[in-house]
């Protein structure tokens, strides 16, 4: 009997989803060709309620990573005339790309507590785990990956960028640079009132080489010999071809 009394408290504790996701993207493939130059996602979609609309008003935060790597970061300074690597940190894991847009200032529509639940900043989405004891302010490279990958538009924070309709209809785009690395690409899509997150959506975006890009890629990790060889072939022909033309130039 008290086991049967503790599961129906325990059920009517539990919180009910009354407002949902219902998204849709512009593509959920990207094809990586030879002459990708960067694409755009259209994200959209609508709020699904069982109740009437609240009077705090909602917020959308939508989130789109690349595939997280280690990355290695080193610091230079200035010695006798010539900049030299002093110091390196291994970042555990950072996302290869990052993009956030959000309906408003995003330390309006996101509370510290729920970014650390969730991890939604950047800052937050790089897994750093631990420094040696022998590198001064490790905070410093991660810095240093948020403002290099910022600059190159593979990081990007759009406050504002999500436009909401009447508290139902939302809707932004997502710039993908053409330096995109291969994988699948999470999406997450948060509904937020006053801070506090009260539903979330995640898809994926699947990022693939295809064409002579996907067999370039096939081939130099299985067979790297064959890949080398053809790479040196192709420079030899190519610097030969280019001394050709500059002498027939040279004799007209």
């Amino acid at each position: 009997m008290r086991m049967l009394f503790a599961l129906v408290l325990l059920v009517f504790a539990l919180p009910t989803a009354s407002e949902e996701v219902v998204l849709g993207l512009s593509k959920d493939k990207v094809a990586i060709t030879a002459t990708f130059d960067g694409s755009e996602i259209l994200v959209f979609g609508a709020v699904k309620r069982e109740a009437p609309i609240q009077d705090e008003p909602l917020d959308v935060i939508v989130a789109v990573a690349g595939p997280s790597e280690p990355v290695v970061v080193r610091r230079k300074e200035r010695r006798f005339g010539i900049w030299v690597n002093t110091e390196a940190l291994e970042v555990d894991e950072a996302p290869s790309f990052y993009a956030i847009a959000t309906t408003g200032p995003l330390s309006d529509v996101l509370s510290n507590v729920e970014d650390l639940r969730h991890k939604v900043t950047i800052p937050r989405a790089i897994r750093s785990v631990g420094a040696p004891s022998d590198v001064k302010d490790a905070q410093s490279f991660t810095d240093a990956i948020i403002r290099i990958r910022t600059e190159n538009g593979t990081y990007s924070l759009q406050e504002g960028a999500v436009a909401l309709d009447q508290q139902t209809l939302f809707r932004t785009s997502i710039e993908l640079p053409s330096n995109l690395t291969e994988g699948s690409y999470p999406a997450r899509i948060f509904l937020t009132r006053q801070g506090r997150v009260v539903s979330l959506f995640e898809t994926t975006i699947d990022v693939q080489k295809v064409g002579l890009e996907r067999w370039l890629y096939n081939l130099s990790r299985e067979m790297p010999l064959i890949y080398g060889l053809m790479s040196l072939a192709i420079a030899i022909f190519a610097g030969w071809g280019a001394s050709a033309a500059f002498q027939v130039i040279r004799q007209r």
